[in-house]
This record gives structure tokens, C-alpha cells and sequence, in this order.
């Protein structure tokens, strides 16, 4: 197949994640493109075309967020896809404007479903069950071409003496309790939220770690105690999470999660706010707590700090990348013959 793959933002996030590695997979059978942004492939470590495999076809589009859509619907035109696959607003957006007989025009649902990013495209997957249960009154014939994929995430393993090389460069003993985060700083993941119930449950021995760069960086560091280590982005995130103790998400929304799929590779103990994410991949928690509720939070850490519950295996195999990749191929092969069928 001739695939090609719509992705107009500039940093690395868990939807970038997604998109790099369905690309690169696809890569290794397929003749596949990625659409993007010039400044993606900007020498920041927080840019995330360098995470492209070579086979990968980069097309560059202007950064000029108004001209991206006209740019990627040349680019399309030029390079015919048999299938387009958008991701985030943007990709939808301009996707869901340009139309040709035998392309499939699909989008994954990395948040919800919004009528102006995926009404007029041909086929959605959705990251998780709830999406599709939580799905409102769609244009006529499309509920029949969504299908519910999950996230997928490879094991990979810390480097080696990462757990004390990485507590000592933070400053973190050996026997202190180390709870840590990892993600974006942005109102969404609920870092304020983490550190007012870390500051509530005053434990003693126990360190909070904040791994990650945004937009609410600075006004959270202004806002956290000192003795709270917010180190910024990290390349090796599977080398801090070998550093951690406990994983904590305390996210106001949280669609699925890629990150718990890493801390569970990691094998934490977590506990987590009771987003969406959380109730579907959580079973196997160490706690869930109502979002927003510093004060549950705050109990359910001095619970885990008094605890200190080993590393623990999770079952992954619902979540293993060749079967859910083989799953998205199978999916467009479906929706593009029914597309061929009803054209002819």
C-alpha cells in the first residue's frame, strides 16, 4: 500500500509517538510519508521527525499554521495515496477538505471526536472502547467505519545502572521514596494538582520528581518547593522511570495513556487520577483516585510511601505493536475496498 500520514505539530509528545512509530512499521512493507511541519525536523531534542525511520518519506510543510492545510493538500494531490491517515487537529482538518476516488481518508481519535476535524473523513479509529461508546450522533454511515484499536507500546529497557546513575544526578538517596511523574507541563496532566497533594502528605523520606517540558513549566517550578525536582525533557524516559519508585498520573483528562504503558513495561506500582485512560488500563493499579482531589491523592500517597509495594508484572499482550499494527492495516484494507466498491 501507498500510505500517507498527516502529523502537523513540532514536538515529541505520546499522538507523535503513535504516528512515528505506526509509520516506521509500515515502513518496513509499505511505500509510506509523513506530512509535516519544517520545524519537526528541527534540531531541538523535543522535534520528532529524527525519530523517523529512513524508509520514511518526509514531506515538509510550511510552518505557517494557515498555510499548512492548502500545502498538505497539494502535497497529497502530488503524491496519491491509496490511504491518508491524519492525526491532531491540523491533519484532520486539512484532510478532512481534500477528497480523491481511490484514496481512504482516516483519522485516530488521540483525544475525542469533534465534528470539524473528523465528520467529513471516510473511516476513525478510536484508542480506546470508551471512545466509541461516548461517540454523538455521526454523519450518516460513518459509526459503521470506526473501530476501537488500542495503543501499543515496545518494552524498552533501562540502560544499565540507570536507577542509580539518574537518583544520584537528581540528588535522590538510596533509600528515600522516589515518586515521579512523566509527561507534559500543561494544565491537562495535573501536575498542580500533584503538588499540593505532595506537599499535604508531608512524607517523610520521599522525594517527587517531574519529568518533562510545556507550556506551564516555569509557573509550576515558581509554584513547587525546592526540594521537588522538575529536570525538564528527557530523552531516555524508560531511564527516569527506572529511577522512580511510584508513578503517578494526576491528569485532569487522559484519553489512553501511552505513559501508563510505559510505567507499566517499567514495572511501577502506579496510582492515578480516574480519567478515561486510567478506568480502561488501571485494573492492575495500585490506586485510583477522583480527578482533581488533591486531598484523596494526598491519602493515597501517604498509603504508598508507608507501603512502598514492589516492582510488579503487568500482562501486556493487548498492547503488543505487531498485532495492534496488523490490526490498522487490516482496518484500511476493509474500509478502502468498501470505499472502491461503493465508487464503482
Amino acid at each position: 500500500m501507498r500510505i500517507a500520514h498527516l502529523m502537523l505539530t513540532r514536538h515529541f509528545a505520546g499522538s507523535e509517538r503513535y504516528a512515528v512509530e505506526l509509520a516506521n512499521a509500515q515502513a518496513e512493507r509499505h511505500e509510506v510519508a509523513m506530512l509535516l511541519p519544517k520545524a519537526a525536523q528541527g534540531d531541538s531534542p523535543q522535534t520528532w521527525a529524527r525519530h523517523l525511520d529512513p524508509r520514511v518519506q518526509q514531506i515538509p510543510l510550511p510552518n505557517a499554521r494557515w498555510l499548512q492545510p492548502w500545502a498538505a493538500r497539494r502535497a497529497l494531490n502530488a503524491w496519491q495515496p491509496e490511504v491518508a491517515h491524519a492525526h491532531l487537529s491540523l491533519g484532520c482538518k486539512a484532510l478532512g477538505g481534500w477528497r480523491a476516488p481511490k484514496t481512504l481518508r482516516v483519522a485516530t481519535l488521540h483525544i475525542e471526536y469533534k465534528p470539524q476535524q473528523h465528520a467529513r473523513l471516510d473511516a476513525l479509529i478510536a484508542i480506546a472502547p470508551w471512545q466509541l461508546s461516548a461517540l454523538p450522533a455521526l454523519p450518516t454511515g460513518l459509526r459503521e467505519h470506526c473501530e476501537a484499536i488500542a495503543n501499543w507500546s515496545k518494552a524498552r529497557p533501562s540502560s544499565p545502572g540507570a536507577r542509580e546513575r539518574q537518583r544520584q544526578q537528581w540528588g535522590v538517596g538510596p533509600d528515600e521514596f522516589l515518586i515521579g511523574t512523566l509527561g507534559r507541563a500543561e494544565q491537562s496532566k495535573g501536575w498542580e494538582v500533584l503538588l499540593q497533594a505532595f506537599e499535604q502528605a508531608a512524607l517523610p523520606q520521599a522525594r517527587l520528581v517531574l519529568v518533562g517540558q510545556g507550556r506551564d513549566w516555569a509557573s509550576l517550578r515558581k509554584r513547587a518547593p525546592q526540594q521537588v525536582l522538575m529536570p525538564g525533557f528527557t530523552q531516555a524516559p524508560q531511564d527516569c522511570l527506572a529511577a522512580f519508585d511510584l508513578f503517578v498520573s494526576a491528569a485532569h483528562s487522559e484519553p489512553f495513556g501511552l505513559v501508563f504503558l510505559e510505567a507499566m513495561h517499567a514495572g511501577l506500582p502506579i496510582l492515578a487520577t480516574r480519567t478515561e485512560g486510567a478506568q480502561f488500563l488501571g485494573r492492575e493499579f495500585l490506586g485510583r483516585v477522583p480527578v482533581g482531589d488533591a486531598a484523596a491523592l494526598a491519602d493515597a500517597l501517604r498509603a504508598a510511601a508507608a507501603q512502598r509495594p514492589a516492582r510488579r508484572t503487568y500482562r501486556m499482550d493487548d498492547f503488543e505493536p505487531d498485532a495492534q499494527i496488523a490490526r490498522i492495516e487490516n482496518f484500511y484494507q476493509r474500509e478502502r475496498a468498501r470505499l472502491l466498491a461503493a465508487s464503482a
